[in-house]
């Protein structure tokens, strides 16, 4: 298996991806099931489905404007249109021939994605890469009014794995991670994404 694979807990018809905010949005978000003021749907924002990598991200829900960790369940059909309208966001001559052709492409791409070093229990950086995707403010009311299908509170969560792991309790803790497993990319997709054969 090549470094670049998208890891996600995952259905026939749903993939869940995480993000971090501040509580009033968070709170908010879960009182509607889905996501409204004061979420800006006027800014770009990026999903990850690697649960420990948005683990790292925020601290285990403990950073400032990311105390509460979410788990939000959106159709894979609105996954994949995502990956379908992405730029990378380094430059890969392989995909776009040369570089200024792929500024003008990322410049007015409706959804970023960028491969970052996935990360173990400990927040350690691994070799495979892990994807997020940032999704514009022309996408974002999809996001928010079609492919969403649930939005889960997982602090409580973040905060008992991280509380086991202070405790040295490693191997509690990785049983209670959430089940990702390969998900499976058309290979158009793949190929967008520069992903590894």
């Amino acid at each position: 298996m090549g470094q670049r694979a998208i890891r996600a807990d995952y259905d026939d018809q749903s993939i869940v991806v995480y993000q971090a905010y501040r509580p009033e949005i968070a709170e908010a978000a879960l009182r509607a099931g889905r996501f409204v003021e004061p979420f800006s749907v006027n800014r770009m924002t990026w999903i990850k489905p690697s649960f420990l990598w948005m683990m790292e991200r925020c601290g285990w829900a403990s950073r400032p404007g990311q105390e509460r960790a979410l788990a939000i369940r959106i159709s894979r059909a609105g996954w994949e249109e995502a990956l379908g309208q992405a730029t990378l966001t380094t430059f890969a001559p392989a995909l776009y021939g040369d570089y200024d052709g792929w500024r003008r492409s990322l410049e007015a791409a409706p959804v970023r994605v960028q491969w970052d070093p996935e990360r173990d229990l400990r927040g350690k950086p691994q070799e495979q890469r892990s994807i997020q995707v940032g999704i514009s403010r022309t996408l974002v009311p999809r996001y928010v009014n079609d492919w969403t299908l649930e939005i889960r509170d997982i602090t409580s969560l973040a905060h008992t794995l991280r509380r086991l792991l202070d405790a040295g309790r490693a191997d509690e803790a990785r049983q209670r991670l959430p089940r990702e497993r390969l998900y499976p990319v058309p290979a158009t997709l793949a190929r967008r994404l520069g992903m590894d054969a």
